[in-house]
């Protein structure tokens, strides 16, 4: 099957599109009449009407239903404030070595995290949700050396796997084939960021390791930044139906629009996974990270973050989360001699009836090496915390859309039909029966949870991954089509300076965002960037507005 030629599009669309916008909207579109349909973004279980600064932060409507308003406002409790090192009290456990300390410092608000200024990477910043992404230039995999998000705390006597001092972010400027200039004169700015980490910063080197690879000793190993994404509205997500996945995954593969295909480890014909995409411990399309590896939400990144962010265990998770070959770590810091000294007082307060025998011997280089390989651990969060927060985590409300009877909101939305940006961003979806699924066996039955069925959602996404072809991109270029439900509210919530689109936050606003995406020929997106280019500003203007509002 051929591809669809989109220099051809542009050619017989560039007069259609010039003369939308003096197109008057539909009857079904007019000002006057009752809200349209996708103003329930989340549909009408999912969907709450508030959008000021605390609009991510709502329970749905379907969690006020089943009565679990106090078990959201816990978890929320939970969600909200700091983890601390102390081994006892609320919220106890964080550590050993850890990310951030609670889920507010990379979610404010619960939006996706703040842009990330020059300079210092500051880790200790609330808001700093751009974590940092080490990986094998050669195989695309995660350093083994250090974890896939990668620690840059301690408690004491441990140290940071990562000194984040050390590392600095500089934004370079990038100019694209346009020169950065609409034809009517309008300019845009482009950039992205460079993330430098000297192998000083990296605490096993500096503890004698060397990797047999040499990507350490060499610096061969990449550095990029990867934001978070906005927590509401997953549950959502969740409803929809496997097969639904399934079906747009085959219609464009059949389709065969996007220049790139679509990840081979994902779906070549059938549904596979391969190498750092695969997980037996699920099944089913995968729906959440910018990598696809998560899902179904009670087993995705949600659950797995309340534990791998701050190595807080609990009964199913008994183990720490160090780094990705397990026992480097482990290995250099119980040669440590500061950690050594530290260590009796540590363990002291965590088994104080010393019924671990094997963190007690005389040897306190294996005392400590088994105490962090332990898959032993006493649980520090209780199941009943758990519970609350993963019913918090899939009760999270979508703000509804905003403005949506407003005539260039009509208009924009027309045109972001026009130019194809609905293949990618696919406005809508339908849930299912949403029976819920549990890997790790906490939620028994469909009451235990908040559940969304049979709702016409909007969250414009296909839930399949692209290639936008950026420079310095996202590990392995593919990324997940992000959702655009609420996105324009991020500033509002977070107080952020700049929008901080993209999965990097290199783009500040929409412009710069849907520039991106035609940066370069091989993106998947190029065609439709370049009749977003042609139009004219009024146009592109409406588009703007269009996506701010939903």
């Amino acid at each position: 099957m051929k591809r669809i030629n989109y220099l051809l599009l542009i050619a017989l669309f560039a007069t259609s599109l010039l003369s939308s916008c003096k197109t008057e909207p539909s009857e079904s579109q007019d000002p006057k009449t009752d809200l349209p349909e996708w103003y329930y973004t989340g549909g009408k279980l999912g969907t709450v009407s508030n959008t000021s600064a605390m609009c991510f932060r709502q329970p749905t409507p379907a969690t006020d239903n089943a009565g679990m308003s106090i078990s959201f406002s816990q978890g929320d409790q939970i969600a909200e404030k700091s983890f601390i090192t102390s081994h006892s009290g609320r919220q106890h456990g964080l550590g050993p070595i850890y990310v951030r300390e609670s889920c507010q410092h990379c979610h404010p608000n619960y939006s996706h995290g703040t842009s990330v200024p020059a300079g210092t990477y500051d880790a200790k910043n609330q808001g700093n949700g751009t974590l940092l992404v080490v990986y094998n230039p050669q195989t695309n995999a995660y350093v083994p050396w250090l974890a896939g998000m990668p620690q840059l705390f301690g408690a004491e006597p441990f140290k940071a796997p990562l000194n984040p001092d050390m590392i600095t972010v500089e934004w370079k400027v990038a100019q694209d084939e346009h020169g950065n200039k609409f034809p009517d004169g309008e300019t845009y700015e482009l950039q992205y960021p460079e993330v430098k980490m000297p192998k000083e910063a990296v605490y096993v080197y500096n503890q004698g390791f060397r990797d047999e690879d040499g990507l350490l000793e060499s610096e061969g190993y990449v550095v990029v930044l990867e934001n978070t994404i906005g927590v509401y509205g997953t549950g959502l997500l969740d409803a929809i139906p496997d097969k639904d996945i399934i079906a747009q995954y085959e219609k464009e593969y059949n389709d065969q629009r996007m220049k790139n295909g679509l990840n081979p480890a994902f779906y070549n014909g059938t549904f596979q996974e391969s190498g750092y995409y695969k997980n037996d411990a699920q099944w089913g399309p995968k729906r959440f990270t910018y990598a696809l590896t998560r899902g179904p939400l009670l087993d995705a990144a949600g659950a797995n973050a309340i534990w791998n962010i701050t190595n807080v265990t609990r009964s199913d998770r008994r183990s720490h989360y160090l780094d990705l070959n397990g026992t480097i770590y482990a290995t250099y810091a119980s040669k440590d001699p500061e950690v050594q000294a530290g260590f009796e007082a540590y363990i002291s307060q965590i088994d104080p009836q010393k019924e671990h025998t094997d963190w007690w011997t005389d040897d306190k280089e294996a005392n400590i090496y088994n105490y962090l390989t332990s898959k032993e651990l006493p649980a520090e969060m209780s199941d009943a915390e758990y519970t609350q927060v993963m019913v918090w985590h899939r009760g999270l409300a979508v703000p509804a859309a905003r403005d949506v009877n407003n005539l260039e909101v009509i208009r924009g939305k027309e045109l972001f039909t026009q130019l194809g940006c609905d293949y990618c961003h696919r406005p809508s979806w339908t849930t299912g029966s949403d029976e819920l699924r549990d890997p790790n066996g906490f939620f028994k039955s469909n009451g235990d949870m908040p559940r969304y069925p049979n709702q016409k959602i909007w969250p414009y996404t296909d839930m399949v991954q692209h290639k936008l072809c950026m420079v310095n991109d996202i590990r392995t270029g593919w990324c997940r089509t992000t959702p655009l439900w609420g996105r324009g509210l991020h500033k509002k919530a977070t107080g952020d300076a700049s929008e901080a689109r993209l999965h990097d936050t290199r783009a500040r606003n929409v412009i710069e965002a849907i520039m991106w995406h035609g940066y370069s020929k091989e993106s998947d997106a190029y065609y439709p960037t370049q009749l977003f280019y042609n139009l004219p500003k009024a146009d592109r203007d409406a588009i703007v507005t269009f996506i701010n509002a939903i």
